[in-house]
């Protein structure tokens, strides 16, 4: 079989699956991307230039459409080149949140085309107005219809879609929804999984944290209202004052990966420790930056409790991954933590909007260490059941490219 896939940030979502096809031998694999260093064995990566489109002579509400057409037309020239070296894939998969997908079948029509549709935007109800103390740049109703003119287009320009979650299905219109599949990325959890001998040590530091030891997760790509870092932050005095053994390890960046950016010259994460100050014992709060995959791993295998929040928007692979680890997660009653966690069944659930909840939460886990293994169980048996890679999603997202190629999925 012929591949085509198609991401900004290669391999992005596709990693698990373009590996696997990747493996079985007797595939041709083509990745249309931007530039990284990203490599992959058994994988042929085309690289395409991404426009500046700094001065746009358009309306603002296009900016964003704008650069979707610039990076889908860029995309299409690049398969014209596949395309006139011979190549004809037999199925395209392609995210198509930043325009690449808009313009592949004009080049390759009669291929089915799988677009992964993540996130449509909405100006009530979801992320945009969630939070008031960090209002949006986002929101403004009139630009948030237009930005959905990528989805929009992308969609009609495709010949079915996929989504991670129910939830995100859900936000797209209606009318769509009967041509998206439910398809999770799906987790490793053979490398994600407890490990009850498992070492963590701290960057910079002597101390090695193990089960032993009475440690707070928190983990993200960066460091964010979006996921919740200010009201995790608001919950760490009371836990430090009461908890003497706690060790508290933050996992992140201090850049931006969604919503607005914090003052210029600074950080959430400054601004959260300008605001705490003397209340946070720095001897036991650990700022990691990003580490490596393996070691994020070990820290979620010694952690006691993981928090993970996050406002109405994309569920992050860190969740699922805290759960096939064993892990005892507090997560916010927001719509994509509900969609998988329980209270009192695989996991305990906290009002977003409450640090003093949030803290109660988790010294009352702390607290009854062996009454919450029966909740870390059944966290690690909702990732086998429902996102493990081998048994669960790969065959999965095997049986929709078959379809998809063999014509039993059609508009």
């Amino acid at each position: 079989m012929n591949y085509l896939f198609l991401h900004q940030n290669f391999p992005g979502q596709y990693r698990h699956v373009v590996a696997h096809l990747a493996a079985q031998g007797g595939n041709q694999i083509y990745f249309l991307t931007q530039p990284n260093e990203n490599r992959m064995s058994g994988v042929y990566k085309v690289t395409y230039t991404k426009e500046q489109r700094s001065a746009v002579n358009c309306h603002a509400y296009s900016v964003e459409l704008d650069r979707a057409i610039a990076t889908g037309a860029a995309a299409a020239d690049a398969c014209r080149r596949l395309r006139d070296q011979g190549f004809r894939p037999d199925l395209i998969v392609g995210h198509s949140g930043w325009g690449e997908t808009l313009f592949v079948k004009d080049v390759f029509p009669d291929v089915p085309l799988l677009a992964n549709f993540e996130f449509y935007y909405h100006s009530r109800g979801v992320d945009v107005d969630f939070d008031p103390e960090f209002v949006s740049i986002f929101n403004d109703p009139s630009f948030l219809r237009t930005r959905n003119g990528v989805s929009l287009l992308a969609f009609q320009a495709s010949d079915w879609g996929h989504s991670a979650t129910s939830w995100q299905r859900s936000l797209h219109p209606s009318e769509f929804q009967s041509r998206i599949s439910v398809m999770h990325e799906g987790i490793d959890t053979e490398l994600a999984r407890p490990k009850p001998r498992a070492t963590f040590q701290i960057p910079g530091s002597r101390r090695r944290l193990t089960r032993r030891d009475e440690v707070l997760t928190y983990v993200a790509r960066n460091l964010e209202p979006y996921r919740g870092f200010h009201i995790f932050m608001r919950a760490l005095p009371r836990l430090l004052r009461r908890r003497k053994r706690l060790q508290v390890v933050i996992v992140g960046g201090d850049e931006v990966s969604y919503g607005a950016p914090p003052p210029p010259m600074s950080s959430y994460r400054a601004m959260m420790l300008a605001e705490l100050g003397s209340q946070l014992d720095m001897d036991r709060v650990h700022f990691t930056g990003l580490v490596d995959y393996r070691s994020y791993l070990a820290l979620l295998q010694v952690s006691s409790v993981h928090v993970y929040l996050t406002y109405p928007f994309v569920l992050s692979w860190s969740f699922v991954e805290a759960m096939a680890s064993g892990c005892l997660v507090v997560g916010s009653s927001t719509p994509p933590v509900l969609e998988v966690l329980r209270d009192s069944v695989n996991g305990l659930t906290v009002d977003f909007f409450s640090p003093g909840a949030l803290a109660e939460q988790i010294e009352s886990a702390l607290e009854q260490p062996e009454k919450m293994q029966c909740l870390r169980a059944a966290a690690r048996a909702t990732a086998l059941e429902q996102f493990d890679l081998k048994s669960v999603t790969l065959p999965r997202w095997l049986k929709l490219f078959g379809d998809l190629t063999e014509g039993r999925v059609c508009r």
